[in-house]
């Protein structure tokens, strides 16, 4: 058994008026044999998780394996390259800080 990170993203509608929804991605650790088994784990997760919210899940699960034998402060419990033409201003700007994010316990 190996532990994993898997991210999955969500959609629900947006409280504010001038946005029609809302997108969170979230990053679970589960201890799972293979990256199927994360994924199929994660999925499990995703069903109850949009049961209680206003939430549908998107359908998307990435999964990344955990090398570290435990999990502590520090372990790296995901990572995502992604290749592009951006500059980094504009790379962050595009997919991480467009001004609409929010984080940390807002639920």
């Amino acid at each position: 058994m190996r532990w994993f990170g898997v991210r999955s993203v969500y959609c629900s509608r947006c409280v504010d008026p001038e946005h029609a929804f809302s997108y969170e991605e979230r990053v679970l650790v589960f201890l799972a044999d293979s990256f199927e088994s994360a994924i199929k784990l994660a999925e499990h997760e995703s069903q109850q998780y949009v049961g209680t919210s206003e939430s549908i899940a998107l359908d998307y699960f990435n999964a990344f394996e955990i090398i570290d034998d435990q999990i502590q402060n520090g372990t790296e419990v995901y990572s995502l390259i992604r290749d592009s033409n951006l500059a980094s201003e504009e790379y962050i700007d595009s997919y991480f800080d467009t001004g609409d994010e929010r984080s940390g316990k807002w639920k």
